[in-house]
C-alpha cells in the first residue's frame, strides 16, 4: 500500500474520492465523512490535507485533515477504508500516518461504527465527544409555533442575509469547536449545493427589522429533512423564540411533503436535549471523536 498527501485534489483524484465515500456509506449505511469534507473536496479549497491511500491502481482508503481545525486549536481528521479492502491494516495505516503529522488531533467515527471504536481502542485513542443525532416523524402531532410578540418570520435573501446571519451564529455558538467559525463565504458555497432552498431559511426579525433568530432547513431526501442550524442571539433567548422557529421549521418541511426530520446535538448540551425531547425527537445514532 501507497500513502500519498495532498493539499488539493485533481478533479480526478476527488472523483475516486467520492465513489470511495460513496461506497462506504451504501454498506455502513452513514457518511464516513461530514459535510464540510465534502465541499473541500473542491480544488479551490483551502485548509485541507488529503492522504490517499492506493494498492495498485485502487484507491483503498481516503482520509481528511482540516488543519484550520476547531476552535481549541486542534486539527481534526476523518477517514474511511473502502469496504472490499477493510481489515487489511488501511485504518490503521492511515491514523498513524496522521497522527505522525497533525498535533493535537482529534478524529471523528460517524455513526459510532464498531470498527472504528475498536480501532481507536487498539491505538489508544478515547472518546472526548459526542455528537448525538436524533429524529421525529413529521406529522399532525407536530404543535403550532407561538412567535413572541413583535417578531414575524421571513424568508433569507440571498446576497441581503448573509451578514446579519454569520454576526448573529457568532453570537449564539460563540463557544462550538466548528459552528463558531461560520463566515459570510461558508454561507455563500452552501447557497450553491443543490440541497439550498432559500424559503426553507426562515429570519425572525424585530419590528425594525433586526435579525432575532434563525432556523435553517436542509432536505437529504424527499423523506428526510434536517434541523441544520437554529441559531438565536443570546439577547433574544429566553422568551420561547428558539422554540418557535424550530417549529416553524419543522412545519416548512412537513408542508414540503417530508415525512422524518433529524438534527444533531451535543451530547453534553442538556439543556438543548431537553427541548428537542419535549419536542418528540429520540436518539437516532451518534458520531464521536477520539484524540489520544
Amino acid at each position: 500500500m501507497e500513502l500519498s498527501w495532498f493539499e488539493r485534489l485533481s478533479p480526478e483524484q476527488a472523483d475516486e474520492v467520492t465513489g470511495l465515500l460513496g461506497a462506504a456509506q451504501a454498506v455502513d449505511g452513514v457518511a464516513p465523512v461530514g459535510e464540510a469534507v465534502i465541499l473541500r473536496l473542491r480544488p479551490d479549497a483551502h485548509g485541507s490535507r488529503h492522504l490517499l491511500a492506493r494498492d495498485g491502481e485502487s484507491l483503498v482508503g481516503y482520509l481528511h485533515l482540516d488543519v484550520f481545525g476547531d476552535s481549541d486549536g486542534n486539527e481534526v481528521a476523518e477517514l474511511a477504508v473502502h469496504p472490499d479492502h477493510r481489515r487489511r491494516g488501511h485504518g490503521t495505516a492511515l491514523v498513524e500516518a496522521v497522527a505522525d503529522r497533525a498535533k493535537p488531533l482529534r478524529i471523528w467515527s460517524h455513526g459510532g461504527h464498531p470498527g472504528a471504536g475498536a480501532l481507536a481502542a487498539a491505538l489508544g485513542y478515547r472518546k472526548v465527544r459526542e455528537l448525538l443525532r436524533l429524529r421525529r416523524p413529521l406529522d399532525a402531532d407536530l404543535p403550532g409555533p407561538v412567535l413572541p410578540d413583535g417578531v414575524t418570520l421571513r424568508t433569507f435573501v440571498p446576497g441581503r442575509d448573509e451578514a446579519a446571519v454569520v454576526y448573529v451564529n457568532h453570537r449564539a455558538f460563540s463557544w462550538h469547536p466548528e459552528q463558531s467559525a461560520m463566515s459570510i463565504e461558508d454561507v455563500r458555497q452552501k447557497e450553491e449545493q443543490p440541497w439550498f432552498d432559500p424559503a426553507g431559511f426562515l429570519l425572525a426579525v424585530d419590528a425594525e427589522g433586526r435579525l432575532l433568530g434563525f432556523h435553517w432547513t436542509k432536505a437529504h431526501t424527499a423523506e428526510l429533512g434536517e434541523v441544520y442550524v437554529v441559531g438565536v442571539d443570546p439577547d433574544a433567548q429566553g422568551g420561547g423564540l428558539g422554540k418557535a422557529i424550530t417549529l416553524a421549521g419543522l412545519a416548512h418541511l412537513r408542508d414540503a411533503g417530508l415525512r422524518q426530520v433529524m438534527l444533531y446535538v451535543e451530547s453534553d448540551n442538556a439543556a438543548a436535549l431537553a427541548v428537542y425531547d419535549r419536542l418528540g425527537f429520540t436518539r437516532w445514532d451518534s458520531d464521536v471523536q477520539y484524540a489520544r
